[in-house]
């Protein structure tokens, strides 16, 4: 039984990587998807506007998928602004190692707080270590929340189940629209 499980969690991971690229390009909806994750991560905590007016830029991952058994990983696409427009395309990669079991899906916002920053971030792949921990959104919890090295993650769960206590680093890419 327990291989079974394993065995399945793995073939996932493997499914999610190898897929990665089918989610390249420019997708028509991807902005209405933005906009309602927006709206979702506003509706769950009202504090948040404030960092959508203070950060230079920040990326939108509507949907990123997660699984794990000892190793996991997560992968999500999403939309780039900057100045309250989109100027492109993202996607965002996630190894850990660690205790870990289960899979779910969850919304991600990456906040960018000044031009170097993002600057940084439109030049090519960025590395977050597992220093740069993402926040779940909970009414209240923007207000308490700052920028870490630029950078503020908050994340907002859609479904799943996991279990975990692990180290994990992202890596997120952009793609000029």
């Amino acid at each position: 039984m327990i291989f079974n499980i394993k065995g399945t969690l793995l073939a996932a991971l493997i499914l999610l990587f190898l897929s990665a690229p089918t989610f390249a390009g420019w997708d028509p909806n991807a902005e209405k998807k933005a906009a309602k994750t927006v709206a979702a991560f506003k509706k769950g905590d009202p504090d948040m506007s404030a960092f959508f007016s203070k950060a230079r830029g920040y990326a939108v991952y509507p949907v990123v998928g997660k699984a794990g058994f000892g190793i996991g990983g997560a992968h999500g696409t999403g939309v780039v602004y900057e100045g309250g427009k989109a100027i492109g395309t993202t996607s965002l990669t996630q190894v850990s190692i660690g205790f870990q079991f289960g899979g779910q899906v969850y919304s991600e916002i990456v906040f960018f707080q000044n031009k170097a920053v993002m600057d940084k971030f439109k030049k090519g792949n960025v590395e977050l270590s597992a220093q740069a921990s993402a926040v779940a959104v909970t009414k209240g919890i923007a207000a308490k929340t700052d920028f870490k090295d630029g950078v503020a993650i908050f994340t907002l769960t859609k479904g799943g189940l996991m279990y975990e206590a692990s180290v994990a680093g992202q890596k997120l890419s952009f793609q000029k629209k």
